[in-house]
């Protein structure tokens, strides 16, 4: 795997599925990008991308006033955010391009990572602790598919890795911190809509695996309560595959086909409701789940 030169411009890497081309960006948004993504496939120049971004500076009338603005295509789809936001923007671009432009798979808002080849999808709206809860398997010997998006092969139903740098927010930083201080994050940027926000580097092994599929194991719905004991519980099928509707992001694309495969997704999983409040005790839990703890339920 070779690895981007510091010097190199455009950035242009692969991330499983996709080839990506950063043109235009300003120096702190180049060092993120040679930090979080310097052990990444290359692609080298002529080879089609799927996707071309930048990220420019501008300053308004007052000089004081950086902005940066996420460029795709040479088109700025999006309001700009203020100047030190330019690497946040710019990954938030990235996955605006992968649900909104990409529908050759479908695209489900969720983490997804694998052990013994089967899958866990974890869907879970913002605050519902599954960036944390993604960030502990990865550390405890899961793979990452993807920390975003769970990418479903219409042919073959199997989860599509893409896995960029995970971004985690405010708490879930020193949690994950305390937890694993092997994690390498990049800069944290700060009074985003977000709050503070932080991306770590993948592990190499997700890396030089990022064109091996998975096969559904598990569909888990997370929630974070404080001090709460992890409990998994037995999940209706139904309320399932609800959840997954709730959070696909092309399920009306597909029509039917995409009905279908959701549905299928539901049947090779099995699906579980997960309250937690300490990542330790979760993360143990899980690895009693993969390797088929009968007595795991709550």
């Amino acid at each position: 795997m070779s690895g981007l030169p510091a010097t190199a411009a455009p950035r242009r890497f692969r991330v499983g599925a996709y080839a990506i081309e950063v043109g235009q960006a300003p120096a702190d948004v180049l060092r993120s990008i040679d930090h979080l993504y310097g052990r990444y496939p290359r692609v080298a120049p002529g080879e089609f991308v799927d996707f071309s971004v930048g990220v420019r500076r501008r300053r308004l009338p007052r000089p004081w006033v950086p902005q940066s603005v996420f460029v795709v295509e040479g088109e700025e789809p999006f309001n700009p955010l203020p100047g030190n936001q330019g690497f946040p923007l710019l990954e938030w671009g990235l996955n605006w391009c992968i649900y909104g432009l990409c529908h050759q798979h479908l695209t489900i808002h969720a983490a997804v990572l694998e052990r013994g080849g089967r899958a866990i999808v974890i869907p879970a709206p913002s605050g519902s602790g599954k960036s944390t809860l993604c960030a502990g398997l990865l550390f405890r010997g899961w793979r990452l598919l993807s920390d975003e998006f769970a990418l479903v092969c219409p042919r073959s139903g199997e989860l599509i890795p893409n896995p960029r740098p995970v971004s985690l927010k405010n708490e879930s930083i020193e949690v994950v911190r305390r937890f694993a201080p092997e994690a390498e994050f990049g800069s944290l940027v700060r009074d985003t809509v977000k709050g503070v926000v932080g991306h770590f580097r993948v592990p190499d092994e997700a890396l030089q695996r990022a064109r091996e599929r998975a096969a559904p194991g598990w569909i888990v719905v997370p929630r974070f309560t404080p001090g709460q004991p992890p409990t998994l519980r037995r999940m209706d099928r139904a309320l399932a595959f609800m959840r997954l509707v709730e959070n696909a992001f092309n399920y009306a694309v597909f029509g039917r086909q995409g009905f279908e495969m959701l549905g299928a997704l539901v049947d090779r999983s099995q699906c579980f409701t997960f309250e937690y409040g300490d990542l330790g005790a979760a993360t143990e839990l899980f690895d009693r789940l993969s390797r088929g703890d009968p007595d795991v339920c709550g």
